[in-house]
């Protein structure tokens, strides 16, 4: 698979125009195109690639420690500890990576800030760049052959690489080296500007072919970009938890209201079955009421339709009396119609009684008129109720 080998400029000055050196490498991990680039111009060479990242010297904090053989959630810990001791400010604050423990004991771990490998998280993420690996700097170094190190100067920082997993950066480049010719070690340099004491010399492009270690720091920018991606997915789900219930918010109000309707329309026929005088139904439950209260006190609810039946009855058998009728008394379901002295006259034509007695209403004669009343409430003693004579 191809990758872009990136050399980091410090990640506290990194933005997505800074300029750094740059490889690409093919499938056979050989170089096909070198030279300097930025962010923003890799991210817009393709849709996604996979970079490697190489700290900056200054960002390269490397250090082992000496540890018995562990399980790895107790090297872990081990290691949490240990680098406790070595930070300088809240360990918290920092993400700490470790290799395995080599056969000599040796555990070498490093750290970087968590907020720089957030802002290099987002920066990466901006620009469709996918991070393969993130390595303290002398891992660009080729590792070198037994007995001999890996060795290079970038930005006034010596670094060294004694092997797969051990590397060293040293900002005393001259008194190292120094050091490594009296003790008589094999420095292979990469680029120019080379030692007198350097036993073999090797172009600076070369460097960028070196095996990357089995461990580094891109799993802290993995955790760094993690929380945005996370709260993605939680307001997604979020949304989708609401839509749902709205959805089944709806269509339980559809159901309920569908079962109001099709439950009024019942009680509407079920009162309608019970009172058929009803006209209308509008309010079943009112109307029901109404009738109930009705058909229990009959007198109260009846006797505005006696007082219209009488009158209409009256008015049609005795037409006689238009004009005469001087009042009108309803008490006790009967209907008194006070005329004066002169209307008062012995009728011989009795054909309006008979017509008022056929449509179920008697008439008994008072001192200011008649009285008119339903047949089935006339006394015993009024007889076929028929008047009595006019004085």
């Amino acid at each position: 698979m191809t990758c872009v080998r990136i050399a980091l400029p410090p990640l506290h000055s990194l933005t997505a125009d800074s300029a750094f050196e740059f490889a690409r490498l093919d499938r056979n991990g050989r170089v096909s195109r070198s030279g300097v680039s930025s962010l923003l111009q890799l991210g817009a060479s393709a849709q996604s690639q996979a970079v490697e990242c190489f700290l900056h010297p200054t960002d390269s904090v490397l250090t082992h420690v000496q540890l018995p053989p562990l399980s790895a959630a107790k090297t872990q810990a081990a290691v949490a500890c240990a680098a406790q001791a070595l930070i300088l400010g809240r360990s918290e604050q920092m993400y700490v990576a470790h290799s395995a423990r080599n056969s000599e004991g040796q555990v070498f771990l490093s750290w970087l800030p968590r907020v720089a490998l957030e802002h290099f998280a987002a920066l990466l993420s901006q620009h469709r760049l996918k991070l393969r690996g993130l390595y303290p700097a002398p891992y660009g170094l080729p590792e070198p052959s037994a007995g001999h190190i890996s060795a290079c100067v970038q930005d006034g920082h010596l670094l060294l690489r004694f092997s797969a997993e051990h590397g060293v950066v040293d900002p005393q480049v001259q008194a190292c080296l120094d050091g490594l010719a009296a003790s008589g070690s094999g420095v292979c340099w990469f680029g120019e500007d080379a030692p007198v004491a350097v036993i073999e010399r090797q172009p600076a492009q070369q460097r960028w072919c070196a095996v990357a270690p089995g461990w580094g720091l891109h799993a802290g920018v993995s955790k760094a970009a993690k929380p945005a991606a996370g709260w993605g997915r939680a307001l997604a789900c979020c949304a989708l938890a609401i839509g749902v219930w709205l959805l089944g918010l709806n269509l339980y109000a559809a159901r309920a209201a569908g079962e109001g309707q099709a439950l009024k329309a019942h009680m509407a026929q079920r009162v309608k079955q019970a009172f058929p005088e009803l006209p209308v139904i509008l309010n079943p439950l009112q109307q029901a009421r109404q009738q109930l209260s009705a058909r229990s006190n009959p007198a109260s609810t009846d006797a505005p339709q006696r007082f219209t039946g009488l009158v209409l009855q009256a008015a049609d058998a005795m037409p006689f009396m238009v004009g005469s009728v001087q009042g009108l008394i309803f008490e006790h379901g009967e209907l008194q119609l006070n005329v004066p002295d002169d209307a008062r006259v012995n009728r011989a034509d009795n054909a309006w009684q008979a017509t008022l007695a056929q449509a179920g209403v008697a008439v008994q004669a008072t001192p200011t008129g008649w009285r008119l009343l339903p047949a089935v409430a006339a006394p015993a003693e009024s007889g076929s109720g028929g008047v009595a004579d006019d004085e």
